[in-house]
C-alpha cells in the first residue's frame, strides 16, 4: 500500500531554508516521492486557529515502509538538520488504503 507524507511548514528564515530545499529533492527522489501537492494556496479549518502554516506538503511513496525509510534516511537527515534551524514542521506518515471506500 502506498505511504504519504503530510507536513505543515512554517518558515521562520526564508533564506537559510534554501538549504533544506538544496538537499531534500534528492532525497525525496532517491526513495521515489511524488509531490501530489504543496503550496500555499490551503484553507486550514480546524486546530490552527492561533498559528496556522504557511505552506502544506503532500508527498506520495510507493509504499508506506518506504516513505518511513525516506525520512529516516541520511540524506533526508541531512536535509532535516538544516530545516529545523529555520522553520518549524509538523510531518506524519500515513499508509494508503488498499481499496478506498466510497463515503456513506
Amino acid at each position: 500500500m502506498k505511504g504519504y507524507w503530510i507536513a505543515h511548514v512554517t518558515i521562520q528564515q526564508e533564506e537559510d531554508y534554501q538549504a533544506y530545499l538544496a538537499l531534500a529533492p534528492q532525497a525525496l527522489a532517491k526513495y521515489g516521492a511524488k509531490i501530489l501537492s504543496r503550496g500555499e494556496n490551503f484553507t486550514p479549518l480546524e486546530g490552527f486557529e492561533d498559528n496556522p502554516p504557511q505552506r502544506a506538503v503532500v508527498l506520495e511513496f510507493e509504499s508506506y515502509e518506504q516513505a518511513l525509510a525516506c525520512y529516516h534516511s541520511e540524506e533526508y537527515q541531512q536535509a532535516r538538520e538544516k530545516r529545523i534551524l529555520c522553520s518549524e514542521a509538523h510531518i506524519l506518515i500515513l499508509q494508503g488504503m488498499e481499496d478506498s471506500p466510497r463515503p456513506g
